[in-house]
């Protein structure tokens, strides 16, 4: 898949290029979109065809998920909140009448859009797929171009099923090394967003490469594009192999096992970077270097390893930083050089679309085991079929033992607009995304780790190192 004259192309390069329509002498170009995803707060979009008496253009590519309103814990429409349930008949009554297929609450598909839509087999290499999700960015961990768009940008995918969109310049991050036991990707996109700040990415698409990436599981890597938009780039993506043509076997939406699937695979591989193409940035890390990882300030930036002290702002390399960390510190209730140990949690939540697969519930599982939790906490899975699979290994069972609520699938605690929050004031270590200001819910402070730091966390009532309770068990 070389470019015509043979100039080499990167990842992002190919699958852009197969899906120009049309160029503007702006520099803008007319996208083909292959997959669109919904929510229930797609609403406004849905408006504006209405208005227009508008339908939608392609159906077959559009598909819906219940998943950022709804509650966890009761799922009868009529017993959860009247504006929660407007949202949700909202998105049903659009869905019903542009004939859309919808993963709703009672759908055994149903979850966490970002989630969904790999584990069905919608998500598939070389496909460009948008959400009015910002981090749609997640399913370039399979090669595909994902990004998320506002609500105007909605109505034109929904009405012509393409978007005007500017090129990003190609910024590729190579980590290489064996990650020491217990380093997940959630520490390595977390050491990447530290490295290059959380606007480190602006304006680029991000192509992951390196040993340290082709060794990481599809979880993985999902985990580590879903973290994209915290480091500023437009989208992150990681070449198809072998590891993404094996998950991707058998799945619904996926292409038919046999001929069908092993053409398309062929293509697939096809999509890797030429090896003398050309970045524009580059990044390189060491995954020997890359320790388990928490947050302590507003930003995904604000990050360190757990065994370091939260960062004094007198020794900041200049002004805006130092004014960033006093504020930070201010809002999360640090004190400079106070060790990260030391940091006493409130509560824990382990989900999300970036945390909540079957992979990352098994590993907050193995630090849970046998142990109880020193603070509440919630556990959502992030589908329906991540939740059965999770029963059937008996996982639950670890969990509520530990004094943990074993909930639903859903959005739940990372976006706090479902019942799922944080008290005010209240500390929370969390799998999710965003420590932002109020994030989890009005005045709460957020540290962002792995699913087995979390546990970790649970385990002892403050930040800890993981590592340690692993090894007790050995």
């Amino acid at each position: 898949m070389t470019a015509p004259g043979g100039m080499p192309r990167t990842l992002f390069d190919k699958v852009w290029d197969e899906h120009v329509v049309v160029e503007r002498e702006d520099g803008q170009s007319l996208l083909w979109i292959d997959r669109h995803f919904l929510h229930e707060g797609s609403f406004h979009a849905f408006d504006k065809l209405a208005a227009r008496d508008a339908a939608v253009a392609r159906p077959d590519l559009t598909f819906a998920v219940e998943d950022h309103y709804v509650p966890t814990r009761v799922r009868d429409l009529a017993m959860i909140d009247p504006a929660v349930r407007r949202m949700i008949e909202q998105l049903r009554a659009n869905v019903l009448h542009h004939r859309l297929r919808l993963f709703g609450l009672e759908d055994p598909g149903q979850g966490i859009v970002h989630v969904v839509g790999p584990e069905q087999g919608l998500t598939l290499p070389g496909l460009t797929i948008v959400c009015g999700d910002s981090h749609t960015a997640t399913h370039g961990a399979f090669g595909a171009l994902a990004f998320g768009i506002g609500a105007s940008e909605v109505a034109h995918v929904l009405m012509t099923q393409t978007l005007w969109q500017k090129k990003p310049k190609r910024l590729r991050v190579t980590v290489e090394g064996r990650l020491a036991p217990g380093i997940v990707a959630k520490d390595v996109a977390l050491s990447i967003i530290a490295a290059i700040g959380a606007d480190g990415a602006a304006g680029h698409a991000i192509e992951y490469a390196g040993s340290t990436i082709c060794s990481l599981s599809m979880e993985g890597r999902l985990t580590l594009c879903n973290l994209s938009i915290e480091a500023g780039g437009r989208c992150g993506m990681v070449a198809p192999d072998a590891t993404t043509l094996a998950y991707l076997r058998g799945r619904p939406y996926a292409p038919p096992q046999g001929t069908a699937f092993e053409r398309a695979a062929e293509d697939w591989l096809s999509l890797a970077s030429d090896g003398d193409a050309a970045f524009d940035k580059e990044v390189e890390l060491d995954a020997a270097r890359i320790a388990p990882i928490v947050t302590w300030g507003t930003s995904p930036e604000d990050a360190l390893p757990v065994t370091m002290r939260v960062p004094d702002p007198t020794e900041a390399a200049d002004a805006g930083r130092a004014a960033h960390i006093r504020e930070a510190l201010d809002y999360m209730g640090l004190t400079a050089g106070q060790r990260l140990t030391d940091v006493r949690i409130d509560r824990v939540f382990i989900g999300s679309c970036t945390n909540s697969r079957i992979e990352d519930i098994r590993a907050a599982a193995a630090v849970l085991a046998g142990r109880k939790s020193q603070v509440p906490g919630l556990v959502s899975p992030g589908s329906a079929q991540v939740k059965r699979q999770a029963e059937e290994e008996g996982l639950d069972r670890i969990f509520r033992a530990a004094g943990l609520e074993w909930v639903a699938s859903g959005c739940s605690m990372c976006v706090g607009m479902n019942g799922d929050l944080v008290a005010p004031g209240e500390r929370c270590a969390s799998t999710t995304n965003r420590n932002f200001r109020g994030r989890q819910g009005p005045a709460s402070r957020t540290h962002l780790m792995s699913p087995a730091m979390v546990a970790a966390a649970a385990v002892t009532g403050h930040l800890a190192d993981m590592r340690v309770l692993l090894e007790s068990r050995m």
